[in-house]
């Protein structure tokens, strides 16, 4: 491959490019913003909010990008595992989870890291400007226009541009389809504020808590949030609400949100103060754009990140799934020599399980709030009970817990849960749990 261009410099595209230098003589990465060394210049509305790395998305991490973690640690990222990490469900702190490692990192600190080792490679290049536009011919893609009519010549086109991409516009104006949309409302809203740290929680890195099925979900028994240690030695605090019970921006009302949450979250609005404003987010709708259901595409083209598919942030994979479809696209193009000049559907099909498990763990889970309305999958309520009572035994149990975390951190496939093993063995700690009530 003579040239590739990447369309966004997001976390997402950075990977791409990561992947892509390893096969093409030159990489293009087009981004509009002029961003920092430090994260600075990013018009990204969520870079202020908390994004704790899962440790799929962690282990993803140091495989591109060997030796990252230290030099993240160095400039005051904090790595935990173990009682660092503590997740409660209803306000009950859950058992251990084997094996289960965290990073603390702002995001800012997060991707300008993941920048500055993209810069670092030779033949990778960025260009302040945004694409406007594909060239397609010959059933392929041959360049990308810029926004200023410039066109750059290249054999492979990755579509970094976000949730709000214009890939599907560009192709039916070329002649193509635009491929099918699923959707799902599920009108969220969080907020980010940041405390100053000392020891008032120990060694703990990431506590986050939910609501679960003693409450239906519902922030009656606790208020749904998490925290991290970052870099800066600052706590970073996000709340989230559904509808109604979004939070709000006000200083004295997040404080007051903060001490009706777990302990951990209670002891930092007690005990630290707080820098800065609040941030707040509304994510309306998770969506997913799929590429597999076409009938044709042209050759030389992928997407990746929110570009392919969004959803719901609360449960913190979006990186991770950056992260995956790189390793879809390395596989892709390693799959054949001529790969990279023909239409993506190995790459799309790969990336397709990734996004098929976010997408199954977070609007299964979505559903249990009554504004949402659909669509219901297939045996849904089957799904919803059995759910339940794994996440009740996870409370209980080490092993079920461990089995929960690595499907909530993406490092197994939901299918993972239906094992009859561990079916079984969650049963007998919920029997051995009503026996002792």
């Amino acid at each position: 491959m003579k040239r590739a261009v990447v369309m966004g410099g997001s976390y997402a595209g950075l990977f791409a490019a990561r992947v892509l230098s390893d096969v093409a003589d030159e990489v293009v990465v087009l981004e509009p913003d002029d961003i920092g060394a430090d994260g600075t210049g990013s018009r990204a509305p969520q870079r202020r909010q908390l994004h704790a790395l899962l440790a799929q998305g962690h282990r993803q991490l140091e495989r591109w990008f060997p030796g990252i973690t230290a030099e993240l640690v160095a400039d005051g990222a904090r790595m935990g595992e173990g009682g660092d990490v503590r997740f409660y469900v209803d306000g009950r702190l859950k058992a251990p989870a084997d094996g289960l490692r965290m990073l603390g990192a702002g995001r800012p600190l997060l991707e300008s890291g993941v920048r500055r080792r993209v810069a670092a490679l030779p033949n990778v290049r960025t260009v302040r400007t945004h694409a406007r536009g594909l060239v397609l011919d010959g059933g392929r893609v041959r360049g990308v226009t810029t926004a200023e009519g410039e066109v750059v010549d290249a054999g492979f086109a990755v579509d970094a541009m976000g949730r709000s991409s214009r890939l599907g516009h560009w192709l039916e104006e070329a002649g193509w389809e635009r491929a099918p949309v699923a959707r799902m409302r599920i009108d969220l809203g969080y907020a980010t504020a940041s405390f100053r740290r000392g020891d008032e929680l120990g060694t703990t890195v990431v506590a986050h808590s939910m609501a679960g099925p003693k409450s239906a979900y519902q922030p009656t028994l606790t208020e749904p949030g998490a925290l991290a240690a970052v870099e800066g030695d600052r706590w970073s605090v996000v709340l989230a609400g559904y509808a109604d019970h979004r939070p709000v921006a006000d200083p004295a009302a997040f404080l007051a949100r903060m001490r009706r949450c777990v302990e951990p979250l209670r002891t930092v609005a007690e005990a630290c103060e707080m820098t800065g404003g609040v941030d707040t987010f509304r994510f309306t709708e998770s969506v997913r754009r799929d590429y597999t259901r076409l009938g044709r595409l042209p050759g030389g083209l992928v997407a990746v990140g929110d570009a392919l598919a969004s959803v719901n942030p609360v449960y913190g994979h979006g990186l991770t799934l950056a992260a995956l479809e790189a390793n879809c696209l390395a596989a892709h193009l390693r799959s054949s020599g001529t790969a990279w000049r023909e239409p993506g559907w190995g790459y799309f099909r790969r990336a397709a399980v990734a996004v098929d498990a976010a997408w199954q763990l977070s609007t299964t889970a979505d559903l249990a709030q009554p504004h949402v309305t659909g669509p219901y999958p297939l045996g849904y309520r089957l799904l919803r009970w059995a759910g339940d009572r794994l996440t009740e035994a996870s409370v209980l149990d080490s092993a079920v817990n461990t089995a929960y975390m690595n499907v909530a951190h993406l490092v197994e496939h939901p299918r993972a849960l239906t094992r009859p093993a561990l079916l079984l063995r969650a049963a007998r700690v919920l029997l051995a749990a009503g026996d002792r009530a």
